[in-house]
């Protein structure tokens, strides 16, 4: 398919561009195979250049008609990237034709066709960010323990399609015993090595097992989990799900592990269903409609903010975090962690389990790393997840996963300022290309497709660009003190602050001297939590020091 035949206008006149905050610019629109550009004739307007796949929404509306006659109207481009566009076109052949190749070119699913294929990166790039972080290099001192090996046995993606090609397993579990627990766990998804902690505990991530209603037994997924406990000792299962979602899965061919089979094990269960499901992008799509709402009292727009269950998800994730990574701190027990398909809430948790516990979490190259392990070689379909944004209708499959973990590593940058190498505009960067970018990292659903379809050799990585000596320094936390030790970031109500940097950004007007003024009057919508917060931070941070105990809900067996 050529890009030519979705182009039923390329160029236009007299475009009117209105942006909340900023004065209007008239202009020319010209229309790519991947931008809109909009420029003006007037000397000092800097050029628009809006990638189609950032466009999440196209709304049209005609003008009033005049004697019978329409005459143009407007088009509002709803973005991935929180911005809103609107256009206005005086003519409405011309307005429906602009609309008609937005939503075309907006729409392509085929990631050949994106632009990271296109793109060609203007410098040297000094490293190739697609082989900075193999699976050897980031587990050097586990391996050398002689209780780890990595396993090949997913070369060629026979076993797990979503996993990675290698993985950390026990070194007294053969491949033949991989490839026979593979058709026990959901997806082949089964349990691998995420973190190994200082006093040896480990965390392990997988699938759900195939139990279903025969209660079936898996030996070989047995003597994987089993070879990492110690004798006279128990591990512990975390399955994310609701007691009902169990059931669900069971019935269907799903199901948890049960306590006969898995008696060297404790099994739990801490109820994250809505980051597996629709639940999740809805809950965005309001927290994004609550941010747009500038008639909004304060008193409601708290009320509004609280009731749209993004920020209960946030505490959810950060609190299951905490009670798994307590257990393995505090009590040096394994704990192994998985969903359903353990591709969200999985990852979400043991991502940040780490960021608690392992101080490299808490640096640049350290995240990405992380990024790379937890979300890209583990699985995370960021293609179907990222394929819409707040404003769309919805794709079946589309959930903002990944930004609920930048939502939850922003609330650590808040209650650690001086533990993290790396400034939340960092975290707002990488959120950004997430969803639409000229670099190939975040395309595609699993490290099968990205290599089927070349991503590794016909794009670039974005960590190439964001390691590069000119641009690395923008996000350096000058404040950064590193803590060795583990941080336990606070979970009351009290303590979550709304990423206004993030999702009240586009409210404030851009490059003036008094940016930070304006800040400070989105903020004042927010002044009853957070004047509470600063009161009992300290507090809370010293409770959960000290006194931190898991809340731990046994299965409904």
């Amino acid at each position: 398919m050529e890009f030519i035949e979705l182009i039923h206008i390329n160029k236009l006149n007299g475009v009117i561009l209105k942006y909340p905050r900023q004065d209007n610019i008239d202009g020319t629109v010209c229309i790519t195979g991947h931008h809109l550009i909009l420029s003006s004739r007037k000397e000092g307007v800097q050029e628009l250049w809006l990638l189609h796949k950032n466009i999440d929404s196209i709304e049209k509306k005609e003008n009033k008609p005049s004697s019978g006659i329409t005459q143009g109207g407007s088009l509002f481009l709803k973005c991935k990237d929180l911005r809103i566009f609107q256009l206005d076109i005086a003519s409405s052949t011309e307005l429906n034709l602009m609309a008609q190749t937005l939503e075309n070119l907006s729409s392509l699913q085929d990631p050949s066709l994106f632009y990271p294929f296109f793109y060609r990166h203007m410098n040297p790039i000094v490293e190739n960010g697609y082989t900075l972080y193999s699976i050897e290099e980031e587990f050097t001192k586990v391996l050398a323990t002689e209780e780890w090996r990595v396993s090949r046995a997913n070369q060629n993606y026979t076993m797990c399609s979503s996993y990675g090609k290698a993985v950390v397993v026990p070194k007294n579990i053969d491949d033949e015993t991989l490839v026979a627990a593979a058709t026990f766990r959901q997806g082949g998804r089964i349990p691998v090595l995420s973190y190994r902690h200082t006093n040896g505990a480990v965390l392990m991530r997988a699938g759900q097992p195939l139990y279903g209603p025969k209660h079936r037994r898996c030996r070989p997924d047995e003597a994987i989990l089993n070879a990492v406990v110690a004798i006279g000792t128990k591990g512990v299962i975390y399955d994310l799900r609701s007691t009902n979602s169990i059931s669900q899965q069971q019935s269907k061919g799903g199901g948890t592990e049960s306590n006969a089979n898995y008696s060297q094990w404790k099994i739990y269960n801490r109820s994250m269903d809505e980051v597996d499901n629709q639940q999740l992008l809805e809950s965005y799509s309001k927290l994004i409609e609550a941010c747009n709402d500038r008639e909004i009292s304060c008193d409601k727009w708290v009320s509004k903010l609280e009731s749209c269950g993004w920020p209960e998800s946030v505490r959810n994730s950060l609190h299951t975090a905490c009670i798994i990574a307590q257990h393995i701190h505090q009590k040096a027990e394994p704990v192994l962690v998985h969903g359903t398909r353990g591709e969200d809430a999985t990852l979400l948790v043991c991502s940040l389990v780490q960021i608690i516990l392992n101080p490299d979490c808490r640096t640049i190259r350290g995240l990405q790393a992380l990024i790379e392990r937890e979300w890209l070689q583990a699985g995370h379909p960021f293609g179907a997840r990222h394929r819409c944004g707040p404003y769309a209708a919805g794709a079946p499959r589309a959930a903002p996963t990944f930004l609920l973990f930048l939502d939850c590593a922003r609330q650590f940058l808040e209650q650690f300022p001086c533990s993290f190498e790396y400034r939340q505009s960092y975290l707002i960067t990488l959120f950004e290309h997430s969803y639409a970018s000229q670099f190939g990292t975040f395309l595609c659903d699993t490290d099968q497709e990205r290599q089927s379809r070349g991503v590794y050799t016909q794009t670039t990585s974005v960590w190439s660009w964001l390691n590069q000596p000119g641009e690395l320094p923008k996000y350096i936390n000058p404040l950064y003190d590193p803590t060795p030790s583990v941080i336990w970031p606070s979970v009351a109500p009290m303590s979550y602050v709304i990423w206004e940097e993030l999702y009240l950004r586009w409210m404030i007007e851009q490059n003036t001297e008094d940016r930070e003024e304006q800040y400070k009057v989105i903020r004042s919508r927010e002044q009853k939590l957070r004047s509470q917060a600063q009161q009992l931070r300290r507090e809370l941070f010293d409770l959960a020091q000290q006194y931190y105990e898991p809340k731990q809900e046994t299965c409904d067996k």
